[in-house]
Protein backbone atom coordinates (compact mmCIF):
# COMPACT_ATOMS: atom_id res chain seq x y z
CA UNK A 1 0.00 0.00 0.00
CA UNK A 2 1.40 3.30 -0.75
CA UNK A 3 2.35 5.66 2.30
CA UNK A 4 0.46 8.70 2.58
CA UNK A 5 3.00 11.40 2.38
CA UNK A 6 2.65 15.40 3.47
CA UNK A 7 1.27 17.84 1.06
CA UNK A 8 2.97 21.16 1.75
CA UNK A 9 0.35 23.82 1.73
CA UNK A 10 1.58 27.49 1.47
CA UNK A 11 -0.73 30.04 2.30
CA UNK A 12 1.16 33.69 2.85
CA UNK A 13 1.17 35.70 0.01
CA UNK A 14 4.33 36.72 0.14
CA UNK A 15 6.04 33.56 0.59
CA UNK A 16 8.64 32.49 -1.70
CA UNK A 17 9.86 28.52 -1.91
CA UNK A 18 13.26 27.38 -2.87
CA UNK A 19 15.87 24.52 -2.61
CA UNK A 20 18.47 23.65 -0.51
CA UNK A 21 20.27 20.83 -0.78
CA UNK A 22 17.54 17.54 -0.43
CA UNK A 23 15.51 20.36 1.68
CA UNK A 24 12.51 22.80 0.63
CA UNK A 25 13.02 25.78 1.81
CA UNK A 26 10.05 28.56 2.23
CA UNK A 27 11.07 32.23 3.07
CA UNK A 28 9.14 35.11 3.71
CA UNK A 29 11.55 38.74 3.62
CA UNK A 30 14.52 36.56 2.84
CA UNK A 31 14.05 34.90 6.08
CA UNK A 32 13.81 31.06 6.20
CA UNK A 33 10.36 30.36 7.76
CA UNK A 34 10.58 26.38 7.49
CA UNK A 35 12.94 23.58 5.96
CA UNK A 36 11.09 20.58 5.17
CA UNK A 37 13.34 17.08 3.45
CA UNK A 38 12.05 15.74 -0.23
CA UNK A 39 11.71 12.29 1.25
CA UNK A 40 8.43 13.49 3.63
CA UNK A 41 6.40 15.29 0.39
CA UNK A 42 4.55 14.06 -2.34
CA UNK A 43 2.50 17.37 -3.22
CA UNK A 44 2.83 21.06 -2.95
CA UNK A 45 -0.24 23.44 -3.29
CA UNK A 46 0.65 27.30 -3.50
CA UNK A 47 -1.81 30.48 -2.60
CA UNK A 48 1.11 32.97 -2.90
CA UNK A 49 2.14 35.27 -5.82
CA UNK A 50 6.06 35.49 -5.39
CA UNK A 51 6.21 31.16 -6.32
CA UNK A 52 8.79 29.06 -6.10
CA UNK A 53 12.73 28.97 -7.88
CA UNK A 54 13.49 27.23 -10.95
CA UNK A 55 15.88 24.67 -9.06
CA UNK A 56 13.38 23.88 -6.69
CA UNK A 57 10.67 23.45 -9.75
CA UNK A 58 13.50 21.32 -11.43
CA UNK A 59 13.87 19.26 -8.40
CA UNK A 60 10.28 18.49 -8.10
CA UNK A 61 9.99 18.07 -11.62
CA UNK A 62 12.65 14.97 -10.96
CA UNK A 63 11.13 14.13 -8.08
CA UNK A 64 7.75 13.30 -9.54
CA UNK A 65 6.38 15.95 -7.12
CA UNK A 66 3.64 18.08 -8.51
CA UNK A 67 3.40 22.06 -7.64
CA UNK A 68 -0.10 22.98 -7.90
CA UNK A 69 -0.75 26.61 -8.28
CA UNK A 70 -3.78 28.21 -6.85
CA UNK A 71 -4.74 32.24 -6.58
CA UNK A 72 -5.44 33.11 -3.12
CA UNK A 73 -9.56 32.98 -3.95
CA UNK A 74 -9.02 29.33 -4.35
CA UNK A 75 -9.00 29.33 -8.24
CA UNK A 76 -6.99 26.67 -9.89
CA UNK A 77 -4.21 28.65 -12.08
CA UNK A 78 -1.25 25.89 -13.38
CA UNK A 79 0.48 22.83 -12.23
CA UNK A 80 4.13 21.85 -12.44
CA UNK A 81 4.65 17.92 -12.66
CA UNK A 82 7.34 15.59 -13.81
CA UNK A 83 7.28 13.05 -16.21
CA UNK A 84 4.30 10.58 -16.47
CA UNK A 85 5.15 7.20 -14.82
CA UNK A 86 3.89 4.86 -17.47
CA UNK A 87 4.01 4.77 -21.56
CA UNK A 88 2.37 5.95 -24.51
CA UNK A 89 0.31 2.33 -24.36
CA UNK A 90 -1.90 3.31 -21.59
CA UNK A 91 -2.29 6.22 -23.28
CA UNK A 92 -3.62 5.14 -26.28
CA UNK A 93 -5.58 2.13 -24.11
CA UNK A 94 -7.25 5.28 -22.16
CA UNK A 95 -8.24 6.89 -25.36
CA UNK A 96 -9.68 4.03 -26.61
CA UNK A 97 -10.87 2.58 -23.83
CA UNK A 98 -12.99 5.81 -23.31
CA UNK A 99 -14.25 6.02 -26.27
CA UNK A 100 -15.95 2.40 -26.35
CA UNK A 101 -17.16 2.55 -22.85
CA UNK A 102 -17.56 6.47 -21.59
CA UNK A 103 -21.42 5.98 -21.61
CA UNK A 104 -21.03 3.25 -18.93
CA UNK A 105 -18.32 4.63 -17.07
CA UNK A 106 -20.18 8.00 -16.63
CA UNK A 107 -23.55 5.89 -15.90
CA UNK A 108 -21.69 4.41 -13.19
CA UNK A 109 -19.75 7.86 -12.08
CA UNK A 110 -22.62 10.02 -11.51
CA UNK A 111 -25.26 6.69 -10.36
CA UNK A 112 -22.26 6.14 -7.48
CA UNK A 113 -22.34 10.33 -6.44
CA UNK A 114 -26.23 10.30 -6.55
CA UNK A 115 -25.93 6.95 -4.06
CA UNK A 116 -22.97 8.83 -1.58
CA UNK A 117 -24.62 12.23 -1.98
CA UNK A 118 -28.03 9.76 -0.60
CA UNK A 119 -25.98 8.66 2.11
CA UNK A 120 -24.84 11.87 3.37
CA UNK A 121 -28.60 12.48 3.51
CA UNK A 122 -29.42 9.45 5.54
CA UNK A 123 -26.62 10.19 7.81
CA UNK A 124 -27.64 13.19 8.68
CA UNK A 125 -31.17 12.10 9.68
CA UNK A 126 -29.78 9.26 11.65
CA UNK A 127 -28.27 11.88 13.59
CA UNK A 128 -30.91 14.52 13.91
CA UNK A 129 -34.32 12.52 14.54
CA UNK A 130 -35.98 15.93 14.06
CA UNK A 131 -35.74 15.96 10.57
CA UNK A 132 -36.53 12.54 9.56
CA UNK A 133 -40.32 13.93 8.60
CA UNK A 134 -39.14 16.86 6.44
CA UNK A 135 -41.08 16.19 3.33
CA UNK A 136 -38.44 18.59 0.82
CA UNK A 137 -35.71 16.11 2.26
CA UNK A 138 -37.33 12.92 1.53
CA UNK A 139 -38.77 14.45 -1.77
CA UNK A 140 -34.56 14.92 -2.67
CA UNK A 141 -34.07 11.26 -1.31
CA UNK A 142 -36.48 10.34 -3.69
CA UNK A 143 -34.88 12.03 -6.72
CA UNK A 144 -31.39 11.28 -6.27
CA UNK A 145 -33.43 7.28 -6.26
CA UNK A 146 -35.03 7.51 -9.19
CA UNK A 147 -32.15 9.69 -10.83
CA UNK A 148 -29.92 6.88 -10.36
CA UNK A 149 -32.74 4.53 -12.67
CA UNK A 150 -33.26 7.26 -15.11
CA UNK A 151 -28.85 7.53 -15.63
CA UNK A 152 -29.29 3.83 -17.16
CA UNK A 153 -32.12 4.57 -19.69
CA UNK A 154 -30.19 7.74 -21.20
CA UNK A 155 -28.69 6.97 -24.38
CA UNK A 156 -25.47 10.08 -24.74
CA UNK A 157 -23.19 11.05 -22.07
CA UNK A 158 -25.37 15.04 -22.60
CA UNK A 159 -28.49 12.99 -21.43
CA UNK A 160 -26.25 11.87 -18.06
CA UNK A 161 -24.82 15.22 -17.68
CA UNK A 162 -28.82 16.31 -17.66
CA UNK A 163 -29.64 14.47 -15.17
CA UNK A 164 -26.72 14.70 -13.06
CA UNK A 165 -27.83 18.61 -13.21
CA UNK A 166 -31.17 18.06 -12.14
CA UNK A 167 -30.51 15.91 -9.35
CA UNK A 168 -27.76 18.34 -8.18
CA UNK A 169 -30.17 21.33 -7.99
CA UNK A 170 -32.50 19.19 -6.38
CA UNK A 171 -29.95 18.50 -3.43
CA UNK A 172 -27.98 21.53 -3.28
CA UNK A 173 -32.27 22.97 -2.34
CA UNK A 174 -31.98 21.53 0.97
CA UNK A 175 -28.45 21.64 1.76
CA UNK A 176 -28.81 24.42 4.01
CA UNK A 177 -31.12 22.12 6.19
CA UNK A 178 -28.43 19.71 6.49
CA UNK A 179 -26.09 22.54 8.64
CA UNK A 180 -27.84 21.46 11.80
CA UNK A 181 -26.49 23.90 14.15
CA UNK A 182 -28.21 26.52 14.18
CA UNK A 183 -25.77 29.35 15.33
CA UNK A 184 -23.96 29.17 11.85
CA UNK A 185 -23.88 32.75 10.96
CA UNK A 186 -24.34 31.86 7.49
CA UNK A 187 -26.93 30.30 5.08
CA UNK A 188 -27.09 28.41 1.74
CA UNK A 189 -29.27 29.15 -0.96
CA UNK A 190 -28.30 27.82 -3.92
CA UNK A 191 -24.84 26.80 -5.51
CA UNK A 192 -22.93 29.49 -7.16
CA UNK A 193 -19.17 29.28 -8.67
CA UNK A 194 -17.31 31.37 -10.57
CA UNK A 195 -17.46 33.25 -8.57
CA UNK A 196 -18.82 31.95 -5.32
CA UNK A 197 -21.33 34.43 -3.76
CA UNK A 198 -21.56 33.54 0.00
CA UNK A 199 -19.47 31.78 2.72
CA UNK A 200 -20.71 28.67 2.29
CA UNK A 201 -20.16 28.19 -1.24
CA UNK A 202 -16.59 29.46 -1.11
CA UNK A 203 -15.79 26.72 0.99
CA UNK A 204 -17.41 24.33 -1.41
CA UNK A 205 -15.61 25.61 -4.53
CA UNK A 206 -11.80 25.90 -2.10
CA UNK A 207 -11.99 22.47 -1.25
CA UNK A 208 -13.79 21.08 -4.65
CA UNK A 209 -10.44 22.71 -5.85
CA UNK A 210 -8.05 20.35 -3.35
CA UNK A 211 -9.78 17.65 -4.18
CA UNK A 212 -9.34 17.52 -7.86
CA UNK A 213 -5.81 18.51 -7.49
CA UNK A 214 -5.18 15.83 -5.40
CA UNK A 215 -6.92 13.21 -8.03
CA UNK A 216 -5.27 14.82 -10.92
CA UNK A 217 -1.76 14.21 -9.22
CA UNK A 218 -2.79 10.57 -8.70
CA UNK A 219 -4.01 10.07 -12.02
CA UNK A 220 -0.42 11.42 -13.40
CA UNK A 221 1.49 9.15 -10.56
CA UNK A 222 -0.37 6.04 -12.17
CA UNK A 223 0.60 6.49 -16.14
CA UNK A 224 -2.91 7.82 -16.91
CA UNK A 225 -3.83 11.34 -18.42
CA UNK A 226 -5.92 13.99 -16.50
CA UNK A 227 -6.73 15.88 -19.54
CA UNK A 228 -8.21 13.07 -21.11
CA UNK A 229 -11.70 11.85 -19.23
CA UNK A 230 -14.48 10.00 -20.48
CA UNK A 231 -17.46 12.45 -19.07
CA UNK A 232 -16.60 15.86 -18.48
CA UNK A 233 -15.91 17.83 -21.94
CA UNK A 234 -12.20 18.25 -22.80
CA UNK A 235 -11.03 21.91 -22.98
CA UNK A 236 -7.80 23.58 -22.91
CA UNK A 237 -6.35 23.36 -19.85
CA UNK A 238 -8.78 21.29 -17.58
CA UNK A 239 -7.79 18.07 -16.01
CA UNK A 240 -11.12 16.35 -17.34
CA UNK A 241 -10.64 13.12 -15.42
CA UNK A 242 -9.69 14.04 -12.42
CA UNK A 243 -13.16 16.29 -12.71
CA UNK A 244 -14.53 12.80 -13.36
CA UNK A 245 -13.50 10.71 -10.98
CA UNK A 246 -13.52 13.68 -8.17
CA UNK A 247 -17.42 13.22 -8.85
CA UNK A 248 -17.81 10.18 -6.50
CA UNK A 249 -15.77 11.87 -3.80
CA UNK A 250 -17.80 14.94 -3.38
CA UNK A 251 -19.55 13.73 -0.78
CA UNK A 252 -16.67 13.51 1.54
CA UNK A 253 -15.87 17.47 0.52
CA UNK A 254 -19.38 18.13 1.71
CA UNK A 255 -19.84 15.88 4.61
CA UNK A 256 -16.14 17.75 5.57
CA UNK A 257 -17.51 21.10 4.77
CA UNK A 258 -20.66 20.30 6.98
CA UNK A 259 -18.82 19.11 9.66
CA UNK A 260 -16.30 22.74 9.41
CA UNK A 261 -20.04 24.74 9.59
CA UNK A 262 -21.34 22.82 12.45
CA UNK A 263 -18.73 22.78 14.42
CA UNK A 264 -18.46 26.36 14.22
CA UNK A 265 -14.75 26.33 13.11
CA UNK A 266 -15.49 28.84 10.45
CA UNK A 267 -16.71 32.43 11.47
CA UNK A 268 -17.75 35.92 9.40
CA UNK A 269 -13.98 36.97 9.97
CA UNK A 270 -12.31 34.17 8.01
CA UNK A 271 -13.78 35.84 5.02
CA UNK A 272 -13.85 38.59 2.57
CA UNK A 273 -16.15 39.77 0.03
CA UNK A 274 -15.03 41.44 -3.19
CA UNK A 275 -16.90 45.06 -4.67
CA UNK A 276 -18.17 42.12 -7.60
CA UNK A 277 -20.18 40.45 -4.53
CA UNK A 278 -17.80 37.16 -4.60
CA UNK A 279 -17.03 35.64 -1.34
CA UNK A 280 -13.36 34.45 -0.89
CA UNK A 281 -11.86 32.97 2.18
CA UNK A 282 -9.25 35.07 3.74
CA UNK A 283 -5.91 34.03 4.64
CA UNK A 284 -6.73 32.66 8.55
CA UNK A 285 -9.72 30.89 6.88
CA UNK A 286 -7.34 29.23 4.49
CA UNK A 287 -5.22 27.70 7.47
CA UNK A 288 -8.25 26.82 9.67
CA UNK A 289 -9.75 24.94 6.27
CA UNK A 290 -6.22 23.35 5.30
CA UNK A 291 -5.03 22.15 8.87
CA UNK A 292 -8.80 20.35 8.80
CA UNK A 293 -8.73 19.07 5.75
CA UNK A 294 -5.29 17.74 5.98
CA UNK A 295 -6.33 16.23 9.31
CA UNK A 296 -9.23 14.55 7.92
CA UNK A 297 -6.75 12.73 5.13
CA UNK A 298 -5.17 11.04 7.84
CA UNK A 299 -8.61 9.83 9.18
CA UNK A 300 -8.58 5.65 7.91
CA UNK A 301 -11.81 4.90 6.14
CA UNK A 302 -12.99 1.54 5.25
CA UNK A 303 -12.34 0.96 0.76
CA UNK A 304 -15.79 -0.73 -0.07
CA UNK A 305 -13.59 -2.75 -3.22
CA UNK A 306 -10.56 -3.38 -1.27
CA UNK A 307 -12.68 -4.51 2.09
CA UNK A 308 -9.64 -2.79 4.33
CA UNK A 309 -9.16 0.68 5.69
CA UNK A 310 -7.01 3.18 4.33
CA UNK A 311 -6.07 6.88 5.04
CA UNK A 312 -8.93 9.21 3.19
CA UNK A 313 -5.99 10.90 1.76
CA UNK A 314 -5.00 7.87 -0.27
CA UNK A 315 -8.35 7.60 -1.75
CA UNK A 316 -7.62 9.17 -5.14
CA UNK A 317 -4.66 7.21 -5.37
CA UNK A 318 -6.15 4.07 -4.94
CA UNK A 319 -9.45 5.20 -7.66
CA UNK A 320 -6.44 6.30 -10.20
CA UNK A 321 -4.80 2.80 -9.85
CA UNK A 322 -8.67 0.29 -10.36
CA UNK A 323 -9.06 2.74 -13.23
CA UNK A 324 -5.71 2.12 -14.48
CA UNK A 325 -6.35 -1.86 -14.34
CA UNK A 326 -9.37 -1.50 -16.02
CA UNK A 327 -8.01 0.64 -18.87
CA UNK A 328 -5.10 -2.41 -19.37
CA UNK A 329 -7.93 -4.58 -19.25
CA UNK A 330 -6.53 -6.38 -15.84
CA UNK A 331 -10.37 -5.64 -14.10
CA UNK A 332 -13.33 -6.16 -16.32
CA UNK A 333 -15.44 -3.15 -14.76
CA UNK A 334 -14.33 0.25 -12.78
CA UNK A 335 -15.40 -0.23 -8.93
CA UNK A 336 -16.69 3.74 -8.31
CA UNK A 337 -16.11 4.77 -4.92
CA UNK A 338 -19.70 3.68 -2.84
CA UNK A 339 -20.12 5.28 0.75
CA UNK A 340 -21.63 2.33 2.57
Amino acid sequence: MRKLLNTVYVTNEMAYLTLDGENLVCKIDGEIKLRIPFENIENIVCFNYIGCSPALMGKCVGKTIPINFISPQGRFLAKVCGETKGNVFLRVAQIDRFREKGLILTQNTMAAKFSNTRQLIRRTLHDNAELRDDAEIQKVVQTLTSGIDQLYKAQSVEEVVGIEGYCAQSYFSIFNKLITNKKVPFTFELRTKRPPLDPINAVLSFVYTLATSEFAAALETVGLDSYIGYCHTLRSGRVSLACDLVEEARCLVERFVITLLNLQILGEKDFEQQVSGAVWLNDEGRKKVLSRWQEKKRADMMHPYLKQKIPMGLLPYVQSNLLAKYVRGDIEVYPSFLLK
